[in-house]
């Protein structure tokens, strides 16, 4: 079933890089989404991400339950990483091979590790390879049908296929694949970069479509897409304008988006992303102009990604100014917490929900009052 609304919201399930799903059109005004690292995992319950904990789902089905039970005993007050029944969780796709997905189908080596993410070997093509290069096929890819068997066993076994695989977006995955003569190609050599983008947003659409098609057999319709622009910072608009933007809204066009920009700063590329058909969620970093980006995209969900640094160091005034700026200036909004590291105290956890639920009560409060005057 489609969701009854076409916002989508941050999602970080337990051990996972932080994702989109449908919103229910009933979250708060701030809505906090927390999540941890895999080394706040490992070291809490010495759980081991290395490849096992990627390509075998019954054992990544067994180490999200073991997860889910601990944030909730932890945490009891708060559904941190959405696991209904922490006995028997349904979501067995979610952080399978983290970022590292569709490099993996142009073959490039995953390196994994019992505490971190996963993360692609830096084996990167040449020139002459970049522009010989063409979409794999996926009917014999050996990585996309290893995932596409890890589907098939979720079918079997839970009866559903839910979760999103992180397809990452074309220029994080261009960089995976070219490293950083991406950025001298775009600047000299503009039609090598292109071909590359292409390559890659096919890849990534194809993939997709080829999953959703086996996730709606099962009962689940996803059908949303979403993009991570990383290190879009590190071209200029008018490069992503002219060589990026063209990707972005094919991979968009028909189907709601989540645009994660992730880095400190969208303003450059705000007016850009605001041509993107169906844009439903967008992120952003604090540095940001919100007030403008809330006038860009009134209505998507809005996100602004709150540092882990500033989770680990402010006080709680401090985050309580963040929280109350954000909300005045950006909401209704969702706040990321994500990556929090083990050595920050759960209280410390518990103290983010607490602020965004008092500054969500005032909103509401205040909304209440306007509505009684009228």
């Amino acid at each position: 079933m489609k969701s009854s609304t076409t916002q989508l919201i941050s999602y970080i399930a337990p051990g996972a890089p932080a994702t989109r799903r449908p919103a229910t059109g009933a979250e708060p005004y701030v809505r906090p989404e927390v999540g941890f690292t895999p080394r706040w995992f490992h070291d809490s319950l010495g759980v081991d991400f290395s490849e096992r904990w990627h390509a075998d789902p019954a054992h990544r089905r067994d180490a999200i339950s073991a997860m889910a039970h601990e944030l909730r005993r932890r945490f009891p007050r708060h559904g941190i990483g959405g696991v209904a029944d922490a006995d028997h969780p349904v979501d067995l796709l979610t952080g399978a091979f983290g970022a590292s997905a569709v490099p993996a189908i142009y073959g490039v080596p995953i390196r994994y590790a019992a505490d971190l993410w996963p993360a692609c070997e830096p084996e990167h093509l040449t020139a002459e390879q970049t522009e010989r290069l063409e979409p794999p096929d996926l009917d014999v890819n050996p990585f996309f049908r290893d995932l596409m068997a890890q589907a098939e066993w979720i079918a079997g076994r839970v009866g559903r296929i839910e979760g999103y695989v992180s397809w990452q977006g074309v220029l994080n995955t261009a960089y995976r694949l070219r490293g950083e003569a991406v950025f001298t190609d775009m600047a000299m050599a503009p039609k090598r970069a292109e071909h590359l983008f292409r390559c890659v947003a096919t890849t990534m659409v194809d993939a997709m479509r080829r999953l959703y098609a086996v996730q709606r057999d099962s009962g689940v319709d996803v059908w949303h897409v979403t993009v991570s622009n990383c290190l879009v910072n590190l071209v200029s608009p008018r490069q992503y304008r002219d060589l990026l933007l063209p990707f972005d809204r094919w991979i968009a066009w028909g189907r709601p988006i989540g645009i994660h920009n992730c880095a400190w700063t969208a303003d450059p590329y705000v007016e850009h992303y605001a041509t993107i058909p169906g844009v439903a969620y967008i992120d952003m970093g604090m540095d940001s102009d919100i007030a403008a980006a809330r006038d860009a995209f009134p209505d998507a969900r809005r996100a602004v990604m709150y540092p882990p640094t500033d989770v680990a160091s402010k006080s709680r005034e401090e985050t309580g100014r963040d929280v109350a700026r954000i909300a005045d200036h950006y909401g209704p909004c969702d706040i990321v917490f994500a990556d929090i590291e083990a050595g920050v105290e759960d209280a410390r956890v518990t103290e983010l929900f607490d602020l965004c639920e008092h500054v969500s009560h005032e909103h509401d409060a205040r909304r209440s009052q306007g509505r009684r005057r009228r």
